[in-house]
């Protein structure tokens, strides 16, 4: 099926360039991002604050910049706003003999509580870039989740929004500012393979002009129906995460913010006490209508940790990309500087480090992505 014809209803079109990957897409993190460590080194020395960072939200611990429970920051989201999050429930991943049944049993009195119903998404609470997230689709999928995650870890449990539609839209406002701005908007496709009642699911992968070159990131998560013959007409996704490390195809969407997009979004961010920076991830089942500012969920919030996705749009050159996430800790470290002038204070240095290692120690033993 050609790339045009791909089902992601209520999503713009993508052309045949969406199976292109950008040199640097794929590249090792800290490759692409020492320029961004340098110039955030700069910015430390003129602001005097290494971590003014960590002042631009205070109201999120460590304004989202790391180690941040998912959790925490949707609880900030308060008034009409709140009924634009995707409902969730938090569950203990309990430790020791007896901790797997005490888990599952409490997550499902949360969800019978709380009034959720099955498919569920799982993700950890503490955690970015799509790690261990998975479709729980009853009881016995939640059992094998909890039974790979961290036992003394939190895991999220939320209403699954099985709309093809999925956006990133980021946003600043300046302390003082009555009203903000969305500087990035970027647009998630779902890649899929299409049967032919011929070929199995590994040489649609092998075959397929993007999922080939990433076959590394597919292959793992449907490892158990890779050599089943895909019925003619079936569509098979390859990723379910939202990102772009996952596999997820990024567009640039900037030139498709609209005035009533960013009012509804700025209603949200005003509905957390002392939020100015950071990405609203969303799912929504229609394009124009979320271009009008309405029919979306937020299922997750990024507050000084999040980034302007759109520069992973395999369109985007290395300068444009640069130049963003300038702009992005440029305004980071401006916002930080001004908060500290209204008395708010940086999180401690020791205290950021702390937070990050142990995000990284339990990013180690999350269950695998699907």
């Amino acid at each position: 099926m050609p790339r045009s014809e791909a089902p992601h209803a209520g999503m713009p079109v993508l052309d045949a360039s969406a199976d292109g990957v950008s040199w640097f897409e794929f590249a090792p993190a800290h490759l692409f991002y020492t320029p961004i460590a340098v110039y955030c080194g700069w910015l430390s020395l003129r602001h005097w604050g290494p971590t003014l960072l960590t002042n631009a939200n205070p109201s999120l611990p460590y304004s989202g910049l790391v180690g941040e429970s998912k959790h925490a920051v949707l609880a900030e989201v308060k008034g009409d706003a709140r009924n634009l999050v995707s409902p969730y429930v938090r569950v203990l991943r309990w430790g020791g003999e007896g901790g797997l049944m005490r888990s599952v049993n409490e997550a499902m009195e949360a969800i019978k509580n709380d009034q959720l119903s099955f498919p569920l998404v799982a993700k950890p609470d503490i955690g970015m870039r799509g790690v261990g997230v998975q479709i729980v689709r009853g009881q016995t999928d939640l059992q094998a989740y909890a039974s790979s995650f961290p036992a003394g870890a939190n895991f999220i449990l939320q209403t699954l929004v099985d709309e093809e539609g999925e956006a990133g839209v980021f946003y600043i406002r300046e302390p003082g500012e009555k009203k903000g701005r969305i500087t990035s908007l970027t647009l998630k496709y779902f890649p899929r393979v299409h049967g032919d009642g011929k070929r199995t699911l590994r040489q649609l992968i092998m075959d397929d002009p993007r999922a080939g070159k990433l076959a590394h990131i597919y292959v793992d998560r449907h490892q158990k129906r890779l050599d089943k013959i895909i019925d003619e007409g079936e569509s098979v996704r390859l990723a379910f995460a939202g990102s772009h490390s996952r596999g997820t195809i990024f567009r640039n969407g900037n030139d498709q913010i609209t005035e009533a997009m960013t009012d509804a979004f700025d209603q949200v961010a005003q509905s957390i006490d002392e939020f100015y920076i950071g990405r609203l991830d969303v799912r929504f089942g229609d394009f124009d209508a979320f271009q009008n500012g309405y029919g979306f969920k937020i299922i997750e919030i990024n507050g000084a940790g999040g980034e302007q996705t759109h520069i992973w749009d395999a369109r985007t050159t290395l300068a444009e990309a640069y130049r963003a996430l300038i702009q992005q800790f440029g305004a980071l470290y401006r916002i930080g500087a001004a908060n500290r002038r209204r008395g708010f204070k940086p999180t401690p240095i020791r205290s950021l480090i702390k937070a990050w290692l142990g995000e990284k120690k339990l990013t180690k033993h999350y269950p695998i992505t699907h």
